[in-house]
């Protein structure tokens, strides 16, 4: 009998009550019959600044106790359609990336290989790279959609590979990504250099600077992010600080310039008929907000990446 995971009523159970799990779904690890699995990895010992994000899993599934089944956007409660669950957290290395991307990409690959989409809670965006290698060795080359402030393209940082600055030079380095059906949408910020945004695009990945994206506007840059990736199986990489810091403060690297809860929203949305495959939300810091808002808005971008699995699936 085929098993049905289903989240906590909050109308039986107050929503402060019970272990914290991603909106209260169940806590499980066997993979029998599960679509989504939601896991947690707390690493953020590869930041260059501000740590914190090791305690941003933690945050989001607090606040996402507080959001509804029912999905507006999407027109979909995703909990009708399939089995979602939250898989606890992976034990990783603080301080030891290298053993940690064979940890993170061990952990996603047990989810992938029982036929569920992963979606990881960051930690830093350095964690990328071990759930890309891990969707690349069971899907292939990926499409990539990477919604952020910073292209993350930089090859070394302090003389060293790996930080949350260089996770996707190294992952087309190591073809886990296709450059030609790849795209970056919101860069922003001032730069060392005047071309700071050419890494990407020597790599062959797209750019839609946020500068370009407000003057567009979100329904093109939507089509246009469509278009590039077609009808490839997709890895979907969201960095909060994509948006801007007076809707988002929780972060350790805030940008100005950025888009609104609203204008987040909206573009996911454009883009809810992607193929899928992999998903991660990183870079949440929750002590730089004490007032929840994006650990709120965190969890309420992964309601829309599980609503963007059902809408395949169901």
């Amino acid at each position: 009998m085929k098993k049905n995971y289903m989240p906590t009523d909050a109308l039986v159970s107050p929503r402060f009550c019970g272990i914290k799990t991603f909106m209260r779904t169940p806590y499980v690890t066997d993979l029998e019959d599960v679509d989504v699995a939601v896991i947690g990895v707390p690493f953020d010992t590869a930041t260059t600044y501000r740590t914190g994000a090791r305690f941003g899993p933690a945050a989001i599934r607090d606040m996402s106790t507080t959001v509804r089944p029912y999905n507006i956007d999407m027109e979909i409660n995703s909990f009708e359609h399939i089995n979602v669950v939250d898989c606890g957290d992976m034990d990783i290395i603080p301080g030891y990336i290298e053993d940690t991307y064979e940890i993170i990409e061990r952990e996603c690959a047990k989810i992938l290989d029982a036929g569920a989409v992963p979606i990881c809670l960051g930690g830093d965006h350095s964690i990328t790279l071990g759930e890309l290698r891990a969707a690349a060795k069971k899907h292939g080359p990926l499409a990539f959609v990477h919604f952020d402030s910073h292209t993350d393209t930089v090859s070394s940082y302090f003389g060293k590979d790996y930080c949350h600055g260089t996770p996707f030079f190294h992952a087309i380095k190591e073809g886990l990504i296709d450059p030609a059906h790849s795209i970056q949408v919101g860069m922003r910020g001032n730069l060392y250099e005047p071309n700071g945004f050419k890494d990407s695009e020597d790599l062959g990945i797209e750019v839609i600077t946020a500068k370009e994206m407000h003057q567009i506007g979100i329904e093109e840059t939507a089509r246009r992010i469509v278009k590039r990736i077609g009808d490839k199986k997709t890895f979907l990489t969201f960095d909060i600080d994509f948006v801007d810091p007076a809707y988002a403060p929780g972060t350790g690297t805030i940008e100005i310039g950025g888009f609104s809860s609203h204008e987040t929203m909206e573009l996911i949305n454009g883009v809810k008929d992607l193929n899928v495959v992999a998903f991660d939300l990183v870079e949440v810091a929750p002590m730089y907000d004490p007032t929840q808002i994006t650990a709120f808005l965190a969890a309420n971008i992964v309601h829309d990446f599980i609503a963007m699995v059902a809408r395949k699936r169901k």
